[in-house]
């Protein structure tokens, strides 16, 4: 059995390991094609009860070949994430997570105005609150979602994305009763 304390700091070694494959020099984080800022809004469905979330996130979105050495279709996208909020189990508490996700364009779709898009990815988030049989406070956040981009009539670009969202620590611990919960992030572009 792992102690209680071993569960982040192997969280934090896989999450190290995730940065292994960026050869050195081949990633350029300084241009992002985007800069984002939203509001995230969101309810846990289980376990039950169920609490509310609500995050402010930053996003910088990158063409994938830009930060992934391999060619990639040319609707595909990098994105980087990073939110801090509350969740209310029992009070605001402190939820904070890193993400990155692979974002894919759905040009047929598309208009002028409108681009609708897929993602998914995966990061950790820290809860300074634990639902009964959790186990860590330091966890995985998988995330997949809906969305599109918007053009408004005074040229800000907005974007929405509606996403499933999960927190455990997947099985790192032996306690890994996990969160699930919906979330509505809408922003804008900068």
């Amino acid at each position: 059995m792992m102690p209680k304390t071993g569960g982040p700091m192997v969280c934090l070694l896989l999450a190290l390991c995730l940065l292994a494959p960026f050869p050195v020099g081949a990633v350029s984080l300084d241009q992002p094609q985007h800069l984002g800022l939203a509001m995230v809004y969101g309810t846990s469905y289980a376990p039950q009860p169920a609490f509310r979330i609500g995050q402010l996130s930053l996003m910088a979105l990158y063409d994938y070949e830009q930060i992934m050495p391999h060619p990639a279709p040319e609707p595909l996208r990098f994105k980087i994430e990073g939110s801090v909020g509350f969740a209310d189990p029992a009070g605001k508490k402190l939820l904070v997570s890193a993400n990155i996700f692979a974002l894919y364009y759905l040009r047929n779709l598309e208009t002028r105005t409108l681009s609708p898009y897929v993602e998914g990815g995966i990061g950790l988030v820290y809860s300074d609150f634990q639902v009964e049989g959790q186990g860590l406070r330091l966890n995985f956040n998988p995330q997949a979602g809906i969305g599109s981009e918007w053009l408004s009539s005074n040229k800000v670009r907005w974007y929405a994305a509606f996403r499933g969202y999960h927190l455990s620590n997947g099985n790192l611990y032996h306690e890994n009763h996990g969160i699930n919960a919906f979330t509505l992030q809408v922003g804008r572009y900068f």
